[in-house]
């Protein structure tokens, strides 16, 4: 009996430590509390701003803008008459809130078969592949915050054809991205980590 409980109890402990983090880092207003408290994250989102020229500033504020920086995030669901569940919104998912059809672009393209919407690295890489081909196609500079986020929100083909223009909640929060990235820019910059 001893032998299946140490087995139990192994196979518990395991479960604990492995996988990603489902759960917000404590002081989302904070760029260097977050990084203190998950430390791979620089080091992820310095490789991608390597590879795809994203500062980890605006990385940082498009990620708590779509994922608050939880690992498995998901769209809410939907309820008919109130109670009736109906699935979600769309197929957003991760730390990224990647679309399934953007995602697999992706994989297709530069991120492999493998990558994973959970995996802090695969996501902050597709943010920068998507973010480096939104300058390459509409010229919006990488460090601009607000308007990669709005074409991140809207699909390039969206932006282009200003869709934003009639959500003006949209524009809010777009404009609260790029407040954010600044933000998080200037304790970057007091506490040494860029």
């Amino acid at each position: 009996m001893s032998r299946i409980f140490r087995a139990t109890a192994l196979l518990i402990l395991l479960a604990a430590c492995g996988g990603g983090y489902n759960s917000a880092p404590r002081n989302l207003n904070d760029a260097c509390a977050i990084l203190d408290e998950r430390p791979r994250y620089l080091r992820d989102m310095k490789k991608a701003q390597r590879k795809w020229r994203v500062p980890v500033h605006v990385q940082m504020a498009i990620l708590y803008q779509e994922s608050k920086f939880i690992g498995n995030a998901r769209t809410p669901l939907r309820y008919a008459l109130g109670v009736i569940p109906m699935g979600r919104a769309s197929s957003a998912y991760g730390y990224s809130q990647a679309l399934d059809g953007t995602w697999d672009e992706y994989r297709d393209s530069h991120g492999g078969r493998g990558a994973k919407r959970d995996d802090f690295q695969d996501a902050v890489d597709f943010m920068g592949w998507y973010m480096d081909e939104t300058t390459r196609t509409l010229g919006i500079s990488i460090a601009d915050a607000r308007n990669q986020y709005l074409a991140y929100h809207e699909g390039r083909a969206g932006y282009a054809r200003q869709s934003y223009l009639s959500k003006p909640w949209l524009i809010r929060v777009a404009d609260a991205v790029g407040d954010r990235a600044d933000m998080y820019r200037n304790q970057l910059l007091r506490c040494g980590k860029i």
